[in-house]
């Protein structure tokens, strides 16, 4: 039971309340009263107080055959907006979401090549991102997705694009007085691909993009670590005094399976001064000998990378997120045959369906979490 102040335990009633009517989408008041164990006084109390905040809405009668029909509830979605923003090494994509992902609008823009003009630029691109009309909170809160080092809400490492000294969030919330959530994108990948896409409670998500990440769900919980570096898996070393990497050891990980290096590697194959993965791709279908010795060591290192995480964290399910596996599913079928340890068989390796849509899906579920109160929340589940 419960225990505190009468404040306190009707704040955590509320939010129990609200996370379950957004999670159930449409349940009545009896059935969240019998559902939470609180009495049904208490609910159309706490219930009453949502709607007058415009937080829900009721949504019609339920069906059914037995005496008056208990009326639904469901999460006002159009009652606030937010943003998730990818800041890529490259590009920089913002989706704008009401409270339930859904009515979705997606901008891009290119990195500025100097990190100390990228507070202008995502100013200038969230104002850019037109609010829907009629929204009783508007915007209710902005997520940043890194790629590198996050911890305590600021960047703490990022190897390809340096945004260490920069106070991304501080800034952001300054001009438009709205929260900011700082995030590592592998570990927004993986709530995006918790959230909208599998219902298992732990979740191995290996993110391959300039770098390689790893975002770790336990028991339905983000693992962070101590100060934010869990999941730093592409640093994790795997050939003793082999090549050097930007973090300052030698033989890490995104050294030998980041999209950055295989098209380095492959461009140098070729002697051209740059490659696109589309080229790489048209390459490797047309069986270019260079292309499927890239693809080749890519399998080697990424069987060596999942069995680490098969071991360490024995997860329900490994989730692989690159253009390699997007691109050519049977790769996936290639990683787990290598897979040559008996304890390892028992575990489901798929590519990403989400793909990069999930850091950003992974960005908007934080941000509404954030504004709600709530610690758990799953949405549109299309695929068991």
């Amino acid at each position: 039971m419960i225990t505190g102040s009468k404040e306190l335990i009707r704040d955590i009633n509320t939010n129990l309340v609200l996370e379950t009517i957004i999670n159930k989408t449409a349940i009545s008041r009896a059935a969240t009263a019998k559902y939470l164990g609180l009495t049904k006084a208490t609910i159309s109390a706490i219930v009453q107080e949502l709607i007058n905040k415009k937080l829900v809405i009721e949504i019609g009668s339920e069906d059914t055959n037995l005496g008056r029909k208990p009326i639904l509830l469901s999460l006002n979605k159009k009652a606030g907006h937010v943003i998730c923003i990818d800041i890529g090494v490259d590009t920089i994509s913002a989706l704008l979401s009401d409270l339930i992902g859904e009515d979705c609008s997606l901008k891009q823009i290119k990195t500025p090549k100097n990190p100390y003009n990228l507070v202008g630029e995502l100013i200038r691109l969230v104002e850019s991102m037109k609010l829907p009309k009629g929204s009783p909170f508007g915007l209710v809160g902005i997520t940043l997705g890194i790629h590198g080092v996050s911890a305590d809400n600021r960047v703490s490492f990022t190897p390809y694009y340096d945004m260490s000294n920069l106070n991304l969030a501080e800034e952001l919330n300054a001009h438009f007085n709205t929260p900011i959530y700082l995030e590592n994108e592998a570990n927004l990948s993986v709530i995006g691909e918790m959230t909208f896409q599998y219902d298992y409670t732990n979740i191995a998500n290996i993110s391959i993009h300039s770098g390689v990440g790893l975002g770790i769900i336990i028991d339905h919980q983000l693992y962070t670590g101590y100060n934010g570096r869990a999941g730093e898996f592409g640093h994790t070393i795997i050939e003793i005094d082999g090549r050097q990497c930007p973090c300052g050891n030698k033989g890490c990980l995104e050294q030998y399976v980041s999209e950055r290096t295989l098209l380095k590697k492959f461009t140098e194959k070729k002697g051209l001064d740059e490659v696109s993965f589309e080229y790489f791709r048209d390459m490797y279908e047309k069986e270019d000998p260079d292309a499927r010795d890239i693809m080749k060591q890519f399998v080697k290192y990424m069987s060596v990378c999942v069995n680490n995480v098969l071991n360490a964290y024995n997860p329900d399910i490994v989730i692989i997120n690159s253009l390699f596996t997007i691109n050519f599913p049977h790769i996936t079928d290639r990683i787990e045959k290598s897979l040559s340890s008996r304890m390892n068989s028992y575990v489901k390796i798929v590519p990403s369906v989400l793909q990069d849509t999930s850091i950003l899906l992974g960005g908007v579920c934080v941000a509404i979490k954030g504004f709600l109160g709530i610690n758990y929340l799953k949405l549109n589940n299309i695929h068991e």
